[in-house]
This record gives C-alpha cells, structure tokens and sequence, in this order.
C-alpha cells in the first residue's frame, strides 16, 4: 500500500467544477460564529459537489483569511449567497421549490439512519449556531427535522461535522451524480 500523490487523485479544476452536475443540495448556515466552521462547510461541500452554500445573519463571508484557512480554495468553487437574515433564505429556497430539512434535537424528529428522501428532491438542510442552534422561527417554516444520534455523554457535534455525517449518508443512499 502506498499513499497517492496529488497527481494521482484526478482532481477536477475550478472551471469543471462550475460546470459539472452538482447534487441539487442547499447548505443553510444559521447564524455560525466560526469562521474556521464556515471554511470547513465549504470544503465539505466542495468535496460532494454540492449546489450552493447560505450564508446567514452572523456567518461570516468569503473573502476572509480564518475561512480560506479551512475553506483551502473551496470558497472559489462552491457557490454561495448571503442573507441578512435565514427566513428570507428558506422562503426564497420553498419559492424554488426546495424541501426544507433542519438538522436539530427536537421532539418530533426523525433519526438519520431513518431518513432517506427520493434521489430527485430538491433539498436545504439548515444547520443551526455552535451554541443555541437553529432559531425558533425557522424551526417553525421547516418540512421535517432530523437529528443525527449520539450516544455520549455530549449529545453535540460540531457544525462542520454534522454537515459532513448529513452529506455522506445521502451518498450512502443514492444520491450520486
């Protein structure tokens, strides 16, 4: 076994990438502190070709160096908008006719491993603050919610974590290019 080297891993440019198929997939960032987080939604999301980033109320916005310091070049590739504040966000994403999916500890929740929507759905999964999670008020405009289990003594992960265990269980499941 040997390790690949950069060359070796067939990597696309930022032109192929703007103009490859892209999982029909919204990332909602609400109200996110961490700008290394930030950096680090937008690689992940880089890596599963996803369509777009939301960047909302306090998230931070590219260009920044703590973002490019995770993001490593991915704020180029990954679309992204910014909205003062995330209702307007979901209310635009329903207008296009997406489904909206909050990753959250809630009552009525459904568990991850449970969770498994048609290949052709549009969806936005709206990840809330490091602290207080998502607002109440979105809470209130989302189709269905989705928690990720734990089973700690924590029952919390980090943001950039939680994006990537959401994006890698839909390719799990057939959501693919």
């Amino acid at each position: 076994m040997r390790k690949l080297k950069n060359s070796e891993l067939n990597r696309i440019s930022i032109e192929e990438y703007k103009k490859s198929k892209k999982l029909p997939f919204v990332i909602v960032l609400d109200n996110i502190r961490s700008l290394n987080n930030i950096g680090s939604v937008f690689r992940t999301a880089d890596s599963f070709r996803i369509d777009k980033i939301h960047l909302c109320g306090i998230s931070a916005t590219p260009p920044h160096r703590e973002i490019h310091k995770t993001a490593l070049g991915a704020t180029d590739s990954v679309n992204w908008i910014y909205f003062k504040k995330t209702i307007d966000s979901i209310k635009q994403l329903k207008q296009q006719g997406y489904s909206i999916i909050a990753i959250e500890q809630v009552d009525k929740s459904i568990s991850l491993e449970e969770y498994t929507p048609s290949s052709s759905d549009k969806l936005a999964f709206v990840f809330g603050n490091e602290i207080k999670g998502i607002s109440e008020n979105i809470l209130d405009n989302i189709d269905i919610c989705v928690e990720i289990p734990q089973f700690g003594t924590k029952h919390s992960l980090n943001v950039s974590v939680s994006v990537g265990i959401v994006l890698w269980h839909l390719y799990c499941h057939g959501h693919k290019y």
